[in-house]
């Protein structure tokens, strides 16, 4: 049964996430860059008064220009006389005034859309950095659970967030109610009356807001769980690619991709129907406000109490009131997914890693390597255990065979002594001290792992090697090389050290992936060694030259060799049986006894066979 099946033990504590919330977690993110929104936010208001300007030239156009009104004050204040007082000019005056608005206000969007793409990427850049840190230091348990796919999702996709409910969501609603409380004003001092008839809307707006932002957001979080999910599909197929051919099931996986997608589709497809009508309710609303005024302004007219040029300049205001309107309700719509794609991201930062440093923690810088475990016991749940009271002592240079059946907790047991996990009861000493005593990363340099599946990225041979040990030189990364058996096999490679292995190493054989590893291993020069089935996917010529490279790794350090060959563990000290989590006859098998074990091991397998 998988971890997953048996379900997990500590996640994160229940969190509060409700709008206000979230909304206020973003801000707190992005404190580090509030002087940015605030010149953001500066340039959002600097389109209000050039937005008020926009209808004064046509009013210039139809009352002086058309009519015999005169210049509106503010105007004649800044023109000299000669022009004020000249109708002839009034033409020319409306016409380089329309051309000097329309250029302010495309200069101030294009600054505004400059300054919004440098804070936003940069804060958003912070922000996914801030989770991959987090999430690196997330249990093995919690990625056993989560998956990668989900985890990738969240980074790349719900980090954004921080800046849409900022930069575009937060700074406009500001703006547009600056705006909007400027037009309120104007309108107002042209015609009090037709200014209470345009606001008439406003309550009806913010209940339909309201209304849409209560139901909306849970939806926007169960389509961003689908759209996770389909990701999670690609991402298993794309790494299992060569079973998924094997088994010709090609077609099988396409059409389960084709399934979920259309599940995501059908749920952005009624958020987008539900959007539309939420956008047709507020122009309904809108348009409902401007006949209002409309109506009422013509009879102001009639009865004399308002101009023509007034009225088509209140009609221009209005039309400009109602933009900050409209825009605040798309922005609450638009916000509903950004604040749950924002939940999600917190919620990945919320996760309690299981393994931490205690805050006294002891440095480390190079250990004698004497292990001992005191009955120990684990599981990955509190109803079953895959280790239990564990017990024995390796000393310095021991050269430790591990040996038992799958499922035995081998892995298990290994895992607990780089501290991936850290035992339920007893404990693990490292030269008499607790490893929970330990820093994390000083604890763990001191070991060089080797897995039965070994990991390399998908970069050069060079910096493979060079992994557990940066900068590293290049001599010293060909003599850990030579010790693994691997120069020769790389040097006879089109780029030598220089060849990309491709993604996990699949361009090189198992066998010249293990002796990588080995070399790896070989220049971490760790005091701590760990075999996990170096040999159980080679054939018998490649184990030869593993093992020799092996054996010299294993010279002066204590080494845990995990093995269900036992003419594998030939080498080793003393031998540790597991099964079923417990050590067969209460303790470690002596070297002794290996070859009575060796032989009862290879008579059972005669007589089954």
């Amino acid at each position: 049964m998988s971890r997953i099946e048996k379900g997990e033990r500590l996640i994160a504590p229940e969190k509060n996430y409700s709008g206000f919330s979230v909304f206020r977690r973003v801000l707190k993110e992005a404190r580090s860059y509030w002087p940015h929104l605030g010149g953001i936010f500066l340039l959002g208001l600097l389109a209000a008064p050039l937005a008020l300007l926009l209808p004064v030239p046509l009013k210039i156009a139809v009352d002086s220009v058309i009519g015999k009104e005169p210049l509106p004050g503010v105007i004649q204040f800044f023109l000299p006389e000669s022009i004020s007082q000249s109708p002839a000019s009034f033409l020319i005056l409306a016409v380089v005034l329309q051309i000097l608005v329309v250029l302010f206000i495309h200069l101030n969007t294009a600054a505004t859309y400059v300054f919004q793409t440098h804070t936003g990427e940069r804060m958003t850049l912070h922000f996914r950095e801030r989770l991959f840190r987090h999430l690196q230091r997330l249990s093995f348990m919690f990625h056993d659970k989560r998956g990668t796919a989900d985890s990738i999702y969240r980074i790349q996709y719900d980090a954004p967030s921080i800046q849409y409910i900022t930069i575009f969501g937060v700074i406009p609603i500001l703006a547009s109610l600056a705006m909007l409380s400027a037009m309120i004003y104007v309108t107002a001092m042209i015609d009090r009356q037709l200014a209470f008839i345009a606001l008439g809307v406003c309550p009806l707006l913010f209940i339909m807001c309201r209304a849409y932002s209560l139901r909306m957001r849970a939806k926007y979080i169960d389509m961003k769980e689908m759209e996770s999910g389909v990701m999670h599909i690609v991402q298993e197929v794309m790494t299992s690619v060569r079973v998924v051919k094997a088994f010709g099931r090609e077609e099988n996986e396409r059409q389960r991709f084709v399934k979920h997608s259309h599940k995501t589709v059908r749920a952005r497809v009624k958020l987008s129907f539900a959007e539309g009508l939420f956008g047709l309710l507020v122009n309904l609303g809108i348009a409902v406000g401007t006949a209002a005024v409309l109506y009422v302004g013509v009879g102001n007219v009639r009865s004399g109490n308002l101009s023509v040029g007034e009225l088509l300049m209140v009609l221009a205001y209005l039309a400009q009131l109602y933009v900050p309107l409209e825009s605040i309700s798309a922005q609450v719509a638009k916000l509903q997914n950004s604040l749950a794609s924002a939940q999600r991201a917190f919620e990945l930062v919320d996760e309690i890693p299981d393994v931490t440093d205690k805050p006294d923690a002891i440095k480390l810088k190079r250990a004698n390597g004497e292990i001992e475990i005191r009955k120990v016991s684990f599981g990955y749940n509190r109803e079953d255990r895959v280790l239990e009271e564990l017990s024995f002592i390796a000393k310095p240079g021991t050269r430790v065979g591990i040996f038992g059946k799958t499922g035995a907790g081998k892995t298990t047991l290994v895992s607990l002594l780089t501290r991936f996990y850290d035992p339920d009861a007893g404990q693990i000493l490292l030269d008499g001290v607790d490893l929970r005593n330990y820093k994390i990363a000083d604890l763990r340099n001191q070991f060089s792992i080797v897995l039965q599946e070994p990991v390399l990225f998908s970069t050069s041979i060079e910096e493979n090697i060079a992994y557990g040990r940066p900068g590293a030189s290049k001599k010293e990364i060909e003599e850990a090389a030579k010790a693994a058996n691997a120069h020769d096999f790389i040097t006879a490679l089109p780029d030598g050290y220089d060849t990309r292995v491709g993604e996990r190493g699949m361009r090189l054989s198992g066998g010249e992936r293990q002796r990588i590893a080995l070399a790896r291993a070989f220049l971490k020069d760790a005091p701590i060694l760990i075999l996990d089935e170096p040999t159980s996917s080679v054939d018998i010529h490649t184990e030869a030259g593993i093992m020799q490279a092996v054996e010299s790794l294993m010279q002066g350090r204590t080494t845990f060799l995990i093995a269900h060959r036992l003419s594998t563990l030939e080498n080793c000290d003393v031998l540790l049986e597991i099964e079923k989590g417990r050590q067969v006859n209460q303790g470690i098998v002596s070297t002794e006894n290996f070859q009575n074990k060796k032989s009862s091991s290879e008579g059972i397998r005669q007589a089954q066979s």
